[in-house]
């Protein structure tokens, strides 16, 4: 397995390169409002720091969101468009999964992402310490990440009883720490397509069947067609 990982549903433009066993390569970069100018020079980059080629993928993995309409739908994009050039499989994982696997938190948490229109994307996950599996060791594999409730958008207000003191990571969590009380500061903010490389590659091993990559919008676009505008052509 080569698998080329990207995500582009937060501010953050990620790539990475995962073998089965490790990550390659990664790069990145934080700016919402380049991530059709950034996307590309990352893979080029990150191939090239892994000493392959992008002929050589066997599989890719995009984050489908949520996330906002035009940053989401550059690495959706691209992803099809490198599936279909090479003839391989291209995997959907939700983009709050990611950050929630790089956080390497066992307790229930909290991720949440920035969704603008002072509102957050977010869900709920937990993931048991090996520690809680009788005859295990500390040393062992932790049990895979659960997601428990599915990607929500919602205004943070109306969530202040549910995730009040709850373990909180992402720019969402950052962002209303008001609301987010348990928010971990040194934890991730935004996506890491080494995360998601990592995640995919678990669950692709294990045979379970990933998402379609189609967006994972949960509300309508920014832009919208004025429902009564002038028309300005000669009839």
């Amino acid at each position: 397995m080569l698998l080329l990982a990207l995500d582009t549903a937060t501010p953050a433009v990620t790539v990475a390169l995962h073998d089965g066993s490790r990550v390659l390569a990664a790069a990145g970069e934080v700016d919402a409002r380049r991530h059709g100018e950034l996307l590309l020079p990352t893979v080029d980059r990150v191939l090239a720091e892994a000493g392959h080629k992008l002929a050589e993928v066997s599989d890719i993995v995009v984050g489908v969101g949520p996330g906002p309409y035009t940053g989401l739908r550059v690495g959706l994009v691209t992803a099809t468009t490198f599936g279909a050039a090479l003839g391989v499989p291209v995997h959907g994982l939700c983009s709050l999964d990611g950050i929630a696997h790089a956080s390497g938190l066992t307790e229930p948490f909290v991720v949440a992402t920035d969704a603008r229109r002072k509102e957050v994307y977010w869900a709920r996950y937990a993931r048991p310490s090996p520690d809680h599996r009788p005859g295990t060791s500390r040393s062992a594999a932790p049990l895979p990440l659960t997601r428990l409730t599915e990607p929500a958008v919602d205004r943070p207000a109306d969530l202040a009883e549910q995730v009040a003191g709850v373990p909180a990571v992402g720019a969402g969590a950052l962002l209303y720490d008001t609301v987010f009380t348990g928010v971990l500061r040194d934890g991730p903010a935004h996506q890491s397509a080494a995360a998601l490389a990592e995640l995919a590659a678990r669950k692709l091993a294990a045979g379970e069947e990933l998402l379609p990559p189609r967006p994972l919008y949960l509300r309508r676009p920014d832009a919208q067609v004025p429902a009564n505008y002038k028309v300005v052509t000669p009839q």
